[in-house]
């Protein structure tokens, strides 16, 4: 799935947003991708609303984890991980982190700066890649869906194992 989407202001991107958070299902992974504010926290706003998020929600930037506890459609608690990854310098920070409880767990994990993780990221997750439009409110926003994960190859068939 590829969609593409224009906005003309923060509110209209924040309502995208919103929309686009009826897709997502525990244990989802968004990588957000772009330049310096083209609305990469404002997107993360929007998904947060959509689940009801009460926590101010701000770029984790120094800090690169911030939490938030929402509502899913059932209204049972559903944690959001909000990880920003402008300044981190290197992988072991990542690790440090232990990414695998974000990536693999039962929350939703949004990404901003995700081209950062290189093969980190997980192959099964969505992609919202958001750039500047013709005048200073207008951005295009491109989602992408990675549904299917990769299959592992058994052992036996890898190339060089005899």
């Amino acid at each position: 799935m590829r969609e593409e989407h224009w906005t003309s202001s923060e509110q209209e991107t924040r309502a995208l947003a919103r929309a686009f958070a009826g897709q997502l299902q525990r244990g989802d992974v968004v990588a957000l991708v772009g330049e310096l504010g083209t609305g990469k926290t404002l997107f993360v706003k929007g998904v947060c609303e959509a689940f009801r998020a009460q926590q101010h929600v701000s770029s984790p930037s120094f800090i690169i984890l911030n939490r938030y506890e929402g509502k899913d459609q059932s209204d049972r608690e559903l944690l959001i991980h909000h990880l920003d990854l402008y300044r981190v310098k290197s992988l072991d920070e990542i690790y440090d982190l232990g990414y695998e409880e974000f990536f693999y767990g039962d929350g939703i994990t949004l990404i901003e700066w995700a081209e950062q993780l290189g093969d980190l990221l997980p192959s099964k997750r969505y992609e919202v890649h958001l750039s500047y439009g013709e005048f200073d409110s207008h951005r295009r926003i491109v989602i992408e869906s990675f549904r299917t994960p990769l299959v592992p190859v058994p052992s036996e068939k890898r190339a060089g194992t005899p």
